[in-house]
């Protein structure tokens, strides 16, 4: 059953990110949204205090092997990267997308790949302190949400396959060392033609095209990729081509998301978790709670439907981690868990501001900032509209119209 209480480990793991998040990223965090960028002497020393993307998020028993095995769980493993994901992100979402690592890569390469290319592609993430990174590309101009409609082609061309298309919003697609791309054999066959390639940087054909100037996580690079005639090894074809007997590159992206919503909707309720104590703190120092005006009735009221708020989407979060951690499906709680927390961040975020007035406005104000950084959340990793026709598929399964 799900513990609601956290065991010695896992305050452990909270104290000690919230202190890093606190003291590292927190002094940081303005300046690197103006840069649009972390310092790379920044990201070497987080890499050097043993905090990447690998350690958050990794399946597996072996923080350190280099080839991890799918099949080997650790309790609570999910849990733990989603408490990780809340305390990081109520330091600065952007550089949680932006610690050295697979990030959202590596799942699939875990899911999908052989034993050879798990321990080829997650391998080079641990030989040094080198910051590097992967990425994940399955968003195209066209589609986004809607995964079934992914137009990037691949053919096959002797010991090759040839990809062309262009995905686009990739995050840390610009540094990657590979990118997982999502391809089709055949865009009329919908998801059973769905192919999964790890695309190495320097692959003739593939190259980044712009990079994103965003409104809100300024600081984490979002890339345009184009692929053009692109030759991709078929070693690098993930799983192999027998792995592809039945919709399993379509179920291999919707395996990814269902490890990875959760911990989107643990960032999203790290950032409105920081802007209603910032709020809050405002609000106490002002002396706006301390008289019994309608006004500080007003303020504590939404001050505290908006924490009441995100403590529902936390517990949905663990909930959602709890079924992944006992290898259960959990893709509606994982939905559930996103769409809940994108809603109650931006609340928590859009209260702040309210409740702190100019202060809460002005460019030098991380709830400002937090206030841009919270949008997208409802967007990435499927939109909010998508995660409720996952929810509504889930409870009426086996209805045609559905």
């Amino acid at each position: 059953m799900i513990d609601f209480q956290l065991n010695d480990t896992l305050q452990g793991v909270r104290d000690m990110l919230h202190f890093v998040a606190e003291s590292e990223v927190r002094k940081v965090s303005l300046a690197a949204d103006r840069a649009h960028g972390f310092e790379d002497a920044f990201l070497r020393k987080v890499k050097e205090m043993g905090i990447s993307q690998g350690a958050l998020s990794r399946g597996d028993e072996g923080a350190t092997d280099a080839a991890p095995s799918p099949k080997k769980k650790v309790r609570s493993l999910n849990r733990i990267a989603a408490i990780a994901s809340e305390e990081l992100a109520w330091g600065d979402a952007s550089f949680l997308l932006s610690i050295p690592g697979a990030g959202l890569g590596g799942p699939p390469v875990q899911f999908m790949g052989t034993p050879e290319q798990r321990e080829r592609f997650l391998g080079i993430f641990t030989k040094d302190n080198e910051p590097r990174f992967a990425a994940y590309g399955l968003t195209e101009p066209g589609a986004g949400s809607d995964v079934a409609g992914i137009r990037t082609s691949c053919r096959k061309d002797g010991d090759h396959w040839v990809l062309n298309g262009t995905k686009c919003y990739i995050t840390n697609g610009g540094r990657a060392e590979w990118v997982v791309i999502f391809a089709t054999v055949d865009p009329t066959r919908g998801r059973d033609a769905h192919r999964a390639f790890v695309v190495e940087k320097g692959t003739p054909g593939f190259r980044v095209g712009k990079l994103e100037k965003k409104m809100g996580l300024r600081a984490s690079e979002t890339a345009e990729l184009v692929l053009e005639e692109c030759r991709v090894p078929a070693a690098n074809l993930l799983g192999g081509e027998a792995y592809y007997a039945g919709k399993q590159g379509f179920m291999g992206a919707m395996k990814t998301f269902d490890t990875t919503r959760p911990m989107i909707a643990a960032m999203a309720v790290g950032i409105g978790r920081a802007a209603i104590e910032r709020a809050t703190e405002h609000c106490k120092a002002a002396g706006l709670l301390a008289r019994p005006t309608q006004r500080s009735h007003a303020l504590a009221a939404q001050l505290a439907q908006a924490a009441r708020h995100l403590e529902v989407a936390r517990l949905l979060t663990w909930r959602a981690c709890f079924l992944a951690d006992e290898g259960q499906p959990n893709a509606r709680e994982a939905s559930m868990s996103k769409a809940y927390a994108a809603s109650a961040g931006l609340e928590a975020c859009s209260t702040a501001v309210q409740a702190m007035g100019a202060a809460g406005c002005a460019g030098d104000s991380l709830v400002e900032k937090w206030f841009r950084d919270i949008k997208v959340f409802d967007i990435f990793e499927g939109t909010g509209q998508i995660q409720r026709i996952v929810i509504a598929k889930r409870l009426l399964e086996g209805l045609k119209s559905f």
